[in-house]
C-alpha cells in the first residue's frame, strides 16, 4: 500500500511550519523575560503562522484519514492460533510520542480526537470473545497513546470476558507508566505482559541507525520493565552473527520474542533482500518451532494491520 504523494508534501510543510512557529514563539518569551514588548506586527504575524499552520494540519489529518481509513485496509481484529494462542486488536490512539524511528510509519495510523477514536474502538473490542482468556492489545504507538475511555472498556472487556491475561507495547520513554498499567490489571486478577520494540541489542546501530530513543545499552536493564521484545531483521548490514546474537540476546532476558522482517513501506529505509535470506535459510529454521519465539515475515501475519 502507497502514500499518496501529496501527503508527504503536506507532511513536509507541517514540520517546517511547525519548527518555525515554535521558534518564533521562543523568541517571543525570550524578549517578553527582558522586558521587551512585543509589537502588534510580531502578534500579526504569529497569528497568520498559526492559521497557516493549522490548515496544513487538518489537510494533513484528512488525508492520512483518507490513507489509513477511507478504504477500509486496516484489519484490527484478529486471533494468533499458531503460537501463544490469543485474540488481538489494532487500537487508535493519539499517535505515538517518539515518532523518529526511521524504519517505521506505524505512527500515522493516528487521531487527535479522542471520542472518535472511543467510536471505533469499542467497535473493535466487542468482537473480542475471550475463548482463549488471552488478549493483545496495540495501538501503532504506547498503550499511553489510548483515551481513558477505551482503556476502561479493555478492562470491563477483560472482566466479563474472563481475560486473565493482556498485553500491551510500550515505548521505552513512557516506562514509568508502567508500574500503574500492571496494578489496573493486577487488582482484577489479570497478567499484564508488556512488548518493547527494540529491534536490535547492538546499541550504536539502534540509536545512530534506527533512532529508537532507548538510551541504555544493557539488555538486562531494559528487560526491568518488560517482558517481550520486539526485534527487526532483513536490514543492511545485519549478518547470520548479529541476527542470532540478537535472537539469543533476546530469548536470555525476555520471556518472548518478536522477530519482524522489514517490509517496503513509506519510509526511506528500505528491506536487504540479501539479509532476509540469510536469515530464512540459516535462523528461520532453527528458531520457526520455539514456542518463545514469533516470526512475522510480513507486518501483517498476526491478521491486523
Amino acid at each position: 500500500m502507497k502514500m499518496p504523494q501529496t501527503h508527504f508534501l503536506c507532511l513536509c510543510v507541517y514540520y517546517k511550519i511547525r519548527s518555525f512557529v515554535l521558534l518564533f514563539v521562543c523568541m517571543q518569551r525570550r524578549q517578553t523575560r527582558h522586558g521587551n514588548l512585543l509589537s502588534a506586527g510580531s502578534f500579526y504575524v504569529q497569528r497568520h503562522l498559526n492559521i497557516l499552520l493549522m490548515w496544513h494540519m487538518q489537510k494533513l489529518y484528512l488525508e492520512r484519514l483518507d490513507y489509513f481509513m477511507g478504504s477500509n485496509s486496516l484489519s484490527r481484529y484478529s486471533e494468533i492460533t499458531k503460537k501463544n494462542n490469543r485474540e488481538i486488536i489494532l487500537l487508535r490512539g493519539s499517535g505515538c510520542k517518539w515518532r523518529r524511528c526511521t524504519f517505521c510509519d506505524y505512527h500515522l495510523d493516528f487521531s487527535p480526537d479522542e471520542d472518535d477514536n472511543y467510536k471505533l474502538n469499542q467497535e473493535i473490542i466487542r468482537q473480542v470473545t475471550g475463548k482463549y482468556k488471552r488478549l493483545e492489545v496495540i495501538n501503532s504507538g504506547s498503550f499511553v497513546d489510548l483515551d481513558a475511555k477505551t482503556f476502561q472498556l479493555i478492562v470491563d472487556t477483560c472482566i466479563q470476558k474472563e481475560i486473565t491475561e493482556i498485553h500491551f507495547e510500550c515505548h521505552w520513554m513512557h516506562r514509568d507508566a508502567i508500574a500503574r498499567l500492571r496494578n489496573t490489571f493486577q487488582v482484577q486478577g489479570i497478567h499484564t505482559n508488556i512488548k518493547i520494540g527494540v529491534e536490535t541489542f547492538d546499541a550504536q546501530h539502534r540509536e545512530h541507525l534506527l533512532h529508537k530513543g532507548i538510551d541504555e545499552t544493557d539488555p538486562a536493564k531494559i528487560a526491568v520493565d518488560f517482558d517481550e521484545v520486539c526485534l527487526l531483521f532483513g536490514l543492511e548490514g545485519q549478518t547470520e552473527e548479529s541476527m542470532q546474537y540478537d535472537i539469543e540476546t533476546g530469548l536470555a532476558h525476555f520471556k518472548r520474542i518478536c522477530i519482524n522482517i522489514m517490509v517496503e513501506n513509506t519510509t526511506k529505509v528500505k528491506p536487504c533482500p540479501p539479509v532476509i535470506e540469510v536469515f530464512m535459510k540459516k535462523l528461520y529454521p532453527r528458531y520457526k518451532d520455539n514456542e518463545r519465539v514469533d516470526i512475522l515475515l510480513e507486518n501483517t501475519d498476526f491478521g491486523v494491520g
